[in-house]
C-alpha cells in the first residue's frame, strides 16, 4: 500500500506542477501578445468593401519612404506593399512612438487602425494610446516594436 500512496501522492505533486506551468507560460498582456492577423479583418476587405476605423495587422514591405508630415503632430510616412500586392500608406506618429529606421524592400508587420481612401488606404495609430484607454498599435522592424 506504501507504494501506492507514495505514486498517487507523487502523480499529484506533477498535476499541480503542470497546472502552475501552463497558467504561467500562457498569461500575457494583450500588448506582448502575438501576431493578430488572423482575428483582425484584412486591409484589402476593409479596401473592397469602403470602411474605415478598423484596427488591422499585416505584414508587407516597405516600397516607398515619403517625407514626413510636419503640419500638427509629426508622422514618418512611407508606402507598403502586401503579399496580395495592395499598397497603403503608412503614417506613424513620431511625436508619441520612435521613428523606425526603415529601408525600401524592408519588412514589416504593422499594427494600426485603416482608414479607407481611393489609393488604397491609410494606416495611422501605429503608436501606443498616450491617454490609455487602448492598446493602440505598433510597427516590428527586425524584430523591434516601435508604439
Amino acid at each position: 500500500m506504501g507504494g501506492r500512496n507514495v505514486l498517487v501522492a507523487s502523480l499529484l505533486v506533477l498535476a499541480a506542477l503542470a497546472i502552475l506551468f501552463i497558467r504561467s507560460g500562457f498569461e500575457s498582456s494583450p500588448s506582448d501578445a502575438g501576431p493578430l492577423v488572423s482575428q483582425t479583418p484584412s486591409v484589402e476587405s476593409l479596401y473592397e468593401r469602403g470602411l474605415s476605423d478598423q484596427f488591422v495587422e499585416f505584414e508587407a514591405s516597405v516600397i516607398r519612404i515619403l517625407e514626413d508630415d510636419n503640419v500638427g503632430s509629426r508622422h514618418q510616412r512611407f508606402i507598403v506593399r502586401l503579399a496580395s500586392g495592395h499598397t497603403v500608406l503608412v503614417s506613424h506618429n513620431i511625436d508619441l512612438a520612435p521613428r523606425v529606421p526603415l529601408a525600401i524592400r524592408d519588412a514589416l508587420i504593422v499594427r494600426g487602425e485603416y482608414e479607407w481612401n481611393d489609393q488604397g488606404g491609410v494606416v495611422h495609430w501605429t503608436h501606443h494610446d498616450p491617454d490609455g484607454r487602448m492598446n493602440g498599435g505598433w510597427i516590428e522592424h527586425n524584430g523591434v516594436k516601435y508604439r
